[in-house]
């Protein structure tokens, strides 16, 4: 068996919150469950008893429930914890004091620290003001926010009334947010006046009232003064300033609660291939998983200080705002996190005593591009790391340990905006292999198919979930009959979720290697491979700093190309070229070389950081990129249309 890059210490494991579940689950049910795969399988295969030991040990605020699942044969449709009630907000506002419960910093230098019981009065007079505005249960709530506590208050304030919250960054043009809140029809709109990033000022009152105009269900447009006092929002229909808008002094907040199942959210697909879907969530399903996630996977405690570099766009700053349910503190940074250099965020990290960082494998892969050392910033009392977005190599693992703290818990987790969570995640008390994710998150029975659905290990396969859990979509906005939703997700294994990620899960270790997206997989003379392959090991050249890997068919057959985005100082030679070619064909196989090598100025991402290879497989097969908007560099795209009319023979 390979060496782990860390391993818990036997305080560690004993300090864990994971541990006392496991001995939660062990005196309750009369079991001896000593290891991870031991509580996993059963919680696998005792679906309803793990969801309600989950429930007492979460500290639900809710009334009692009259049985966990009705039918777990029903996928999709499940319905959990009927006769429960409960309200999302309540639960998150349950602690008070002057504890602090959200700490803002930002790029143009904005500091505020937030207590429990401020956040809580903060809350109840948006609550009252959105009352008094007319705002009913299961009316939408949108935002057009940056990453501000704001932004965090509107939300709980929205979900105390059983309105159902969605939100856009400020970093979304207006027609990334028109053709996501266009559908919902929202009846309040929250939106700042704009936001600070890489030390440039975006004014987007101009959008913000377009965006407005082409909502017609909206009653009211709150203007929060980001970036001046008193901006002029004449132009804007139906708009009042924030500080207007709240004015009253209300110090309670009346929580009304609602069955498990009442809608919280309605989160959106990336949009990059179509029109975004609406998915809508439940605010005792999404609550209970991220609690799970939060307190057994990420050991999140009430002393524990945690950020994740994210934006209201991103499923990841929902995550992250649950944490406040633990009474743990969030600190929210609201700008570039590599502005005025690599350093913005470990100088935080540092200054902040942050004990929990969260970020993509970009953001990581970045760092390894410009030789960053963040150990020499003293990252003090930081104890773990999460990665997710999208793929890392086992080199962006080594780099962690090397460079960042080699006493650290690497969490590198996966899953979906779909689910609010992940199927893949870490654990506290297991050693960490480069390259893998610890294993699969409990509760959620996933396994890898094969194209004829048999389940495979140690070989690649289709990420499956083959039982239904609490945060999974009710239902799509404006999918009635449920057929997009069933297209999505059960339209290739019947009665089996396939979430369009390609892996290994490893014998050995019981840890999973995700290898990409299974949509836009490679099939080179017929044979199927995960993009990452290729990327982990063109990572290791010094000379390129990003790449994008597509297939491209011609007369049938499908070619493999290469685009690579190189470190500054270096050019494309055909040195270059042959070394690729040479280390793919030794560490991957003849199948992983590309037949073409090509530079390129960017490569393009989401504004959830994860490579958009759909867009570069369809311009380059003459297909329409119908959302620009939701990438978040969509000029880099000119190079591969440019490319596209040059290569298609």
């Amino acid at each position: 068996m390979r060496k782990p890059l860390w391993s818990p210490s036997e305080e560690y494991v004993k300090q864990a919150n994971i541990t006392g579940f496991i001995g939660h689950v062990n005196e309750r049910h009369g079991l001896k469950i000593g290891s991870y795969n031991d509580l996993y399988r059963w919680s696998i295969e005792k679906i309803p008893d793990f969801w309600a030991a989950m429930w007492v040990f979460a500290g639900l605020k809710a009334s009692p429930y009259d049985s966990v699942v009705d039918d777990l044969k029903k996928f999709p449709g499940a319905r959990w914890f009927s006769g429960a009630r409960l309200n999302f907000a309540e639960n998150l506002l349950k602690f008070r004091g002057c504890q602090p419960a959200i700490i803002f910093r930002s790029e143009a230098g904005k500091a505020e620290t937030i207590t429990y019981s401020e956040l809580y009065r903060l809350v109840a007079s948006l609550a009252n003001a959105l009352r008094n505005a007319g705002v009913l249960a299961g009316d939408r709530v949108a935002a057009y926010m940056p990453n501000v506590p704001a932004t965090v208050v509107a939300m709980l304030a929205a979900t105390s009334l059983g309105a159902i919250w969605s939100s856009c960054g400020t970093e979304l043009g207006q027609t990334a947010v028109l053709s996501r809140f266009g559908q919902i029809e929202p009846r309040i709109l929250l939106a700042a006046d704009g936001y600070v990033y890489k030390g440039e000022t975006h004014d987007i009152l101009s959008s913000v009232g377009e965006v407005a105009a082409g909502i017609p269900s909206l009653r009211k447009v709150i203007v929060y003064p980001n970036l001046r006092e008193r901006p002029d929002i004449s132009h804007i229909p139906k708009a009042v300033y924030y500080g207007d808008f709240t004015s009253e002094d209300i110090r309670e907040i009346r929580f009304e609660e609602f069955p498990f199942d009442h809608p919280v959210y309605i989160m959106f697909s990336s949009g990059t291939t179509g029109k975004p879907k609406c998915m809508v969530q439940g605010g005792g399903g999404v609550l209970l998983n991220h609690l799970k996630e939060l307190l057994i996977h990420t050991d999140l405690k009430q002393t524990d200080n945690i950020t994740y570099i994210t934006s209201p766009s991103w499923m990841m700053w929902n995550w992250l705002i649950s944490s406040l349910a633990v009474g743990a503190r969030i600190t929210l940074y609201d700008g570039s996190p590599v502005y005025p250099d690599w350093g913005a965020m470990w100088r935080l990290v540092q200054d902040e005593e942050i004990t929990i960082f969260g970020c993509s494998a970009s953001y990581i892969n970045y760092l390894r591009s410009v030789g960053a050392r963040p150990q020499s910033h003293g990252p003090g009392k930081l104890r773990e790391i999460s990665q997710t977005g999208s793929p890392l190599s086992s080199e962006g693992f080594e780099y962690v340990y090397r460079e960042i703290k080699k006493d650290l818990h690497f969490n590198s987790i996966s899953g979906g905006t779909d689910i609010n969570g992940c199927f893949a995640i870490g654990t506290p008390i297991q050693p960490v292999y480069a390259g893998e994710l610890q294993g699969p998150a409990l509760g959620m029975k996933i396994s890898a198919y094969d194209e004829k659905g048999n389940p495979i290990l140690d070989g690649q396969g289709e990420l499956v979930c083959e039982a239904p859990s609490p945060s999974m979509p009710l239902y799509f906005w404006n999918d009635p009959d449920g057929g997009k939703y069933k297209e999505a997700y059960f339209s290739y294994y019947p009665g089996v979720w396939r979430h369009g990620d390609w892996i290994v899960i490893h014998g050995d270790t019981g840890g999973i290697t995700f290898l990409g997206r299974s949509d836009f997989t490679l099939k080179p003379s017929g044979v199927r491979i995960g993009s990452a392959e290729i990327y982990n090991i063109v990572e290791r050249f010094a000379e390129i700093a990003d790449s994008v890997v597509v297939g491209q068919v011609l007369s049938g057959e499908e070619r493999v190309i290469l685009f690579v985005k190189l470190a500054k100082g270096y050019r494309l030679t055909d040195d270059l070229k042959d070394r690729v070619k040479r280390a793919l064909r030794d560490g991957a196989s003849p199948r992983h070389v590309p037949e073409l090598i090509i530079e390129t100025p960017d490569i393009p991402y989401t504004f959830s950081m994860k490579k958009v290879e759909s867009a570069v497989f369809n311009i380059i097969h003459n297909r329409p990129v119908t959302n620009r908007d939701s990438i978040i560099n969509p000029e880099s795209l000119d190079f591969y249309e440019a490319f596209a009319k040059d290569h298609q023979k």
